[in-house]
């Protein structure tokens, strides 16, 4: 089976989850129309992966200004239980698209953010999301940690889908648990 699958390499709106979204939607609208089946966005596409910032922290203490920057932040994320989850089911079924979306979710229940990996079926919706197991270095500023729980794989029509974030690819375990689901498309 052949399967066109595109990979994006664009930068995201910073900090603007309403942008980010119109984003993905128009980003999907033109591989759609090219034929693609699957699209892959990068870690924390929404609302963009944090690359410099401190979020003001130091060990013991966090400025008032990265307080405010880290509440901007979170609040810019992405729920999974409303509006913005809907709005990307709706974007991958309109345009007949797998998505596997890197973004950074906002728990609801205890307010903690996860840098987290959305598998989205044009025709289900999501299929299962991806927390990323133990964010690397000063991310754990940013983001909780997984658990194994989310280490999945997903069958599709384009094949079986499954993936790790980031420095996860390092981690031999985590990578069997993958061949060990049969992953197809990682």
């Amino acid at each position: 089976m052949k399967v066109k699958v595109a990979v994006i390499q664009e930068s995201p709106v910073f900090f603007n989850k309403e942008a980010c979204l119109k984003k993905v939607s128009a980003l999907c609208k033109t591989y759609a129309a090219r034929g693609c089946q699957l699209l892959v966005f990068p870690e924390s596409f929404i609302p963009g992966y944090p690359r410099g910032f401190t979020f003001g922290a130091t060990i013991g203490n966090r400025t008032k200004a990265g307080r405010a920057l880290y509440a901007q932040y979170r609040e810019q994320s992405i729920s999974l239980q409303g509006q913005d989850l809907q709005f990307l089911e709706d974007v991958a079924r309109e345009n007949g698209i797998y998505l596997v979306l890197g973004i950074t979710e906002k728990e609801a229940q205890h307010g903690s953010l996860y840098c987290s990996m959305l598998y989205i079926s044009p025709s289900v919706g999501l299929l299962g999301v991806h927390r990323k197991i133990k964010p690397t270095g000063t991310e754990r500023i940013v983001w909780a940690e997984g658990d194994a729980s989310s280490l999945v794989t997903f069958d599709t029509q384009v094949g079986r889908l499954g993936g790790l974030i980031c420095w996860e690819n390092y981690m031999p375990l985590a990578r069997l648990s993958m061949y060990q689901k049969g992953v197809q498309i990682y």
